[in-house]
């Protein structure tokens, strides 16, 4: 998890220089903190893109796990059967 907090130290001083970087993560929790805008990926194809405060408020919930459930959610459940 060091390593982790290290990664994100350098990336935050690379975005202050100006510099834009682009991170894939699945953790959104860390996306939802650190990102000025984010798009989300189901099979290859954006499904949602903004702020993270756009994209829950868009949906009307807290958080960006759940945002991620409603724009995914549903081909999860049907290619599991």
């Amino acid at each position: 998890m060091q390593s982790r907090h290290h990664m994100w130290d350098h990336i935050r001083s690379l975005c202050a220089e100006g510099m834009t970087v682009l991170v894939a993560t699945n953790y959104m929790d860390e996306a939802d903190r650190l990102c000025d805008r984010l798009t989300i990926v189901d099979h290859g194809r954006s499904v949602a893109s903004g702020t993270p405060a756009s994209l829950k408020a868009d949906l009307g919930v807290p958080s960006l796990d759940e945002v991620f459930l409603r724009h995914t959610g549903p081909a999860l459940r049907e290619e599991s059967f």
